[in-house]
């Protein structure tokens, strides 16, 4: 049984939907701050959720490292957003 995991980018930008994912495909930047973005987001809901342990100075490098990566994935969404 899969548990939800909170701050998925599909949660996140649910209205960009469609230019999120023709982002995915044709913006190769973009692609891989989106997988390293869900990589980080997975590793932080392990730990809140206490499926895997980590210091607090971890946990606190992860969201910063979240929080950059998201900041860089709305710019690039909302650049896109004001082509279209």
């Amino acid at each position: 049984m899969s548990q939800h995991t909170p701050n998925e980018l599909t949660e996140i930008f649910r209205r960009d939907r469609e230019l999120v994912t023709r982002l995915k495909q044709d913006n190769a930047h973009y692609a891989r701050l989106a997988d390293e973005y869900h990589e980080v987001n997975r590793e932080v809901h392990r730990i809140e959720s206490e499926a895997e342990a980590a210091s607090d100075e971890r946990t606190e490098a992860l969201k910063k490292k979240r929080l950059g990566l998201l900041d860089e994935i709305t710019a690039i969404i909302d650049k896109a957003r004001a082509a279209a």
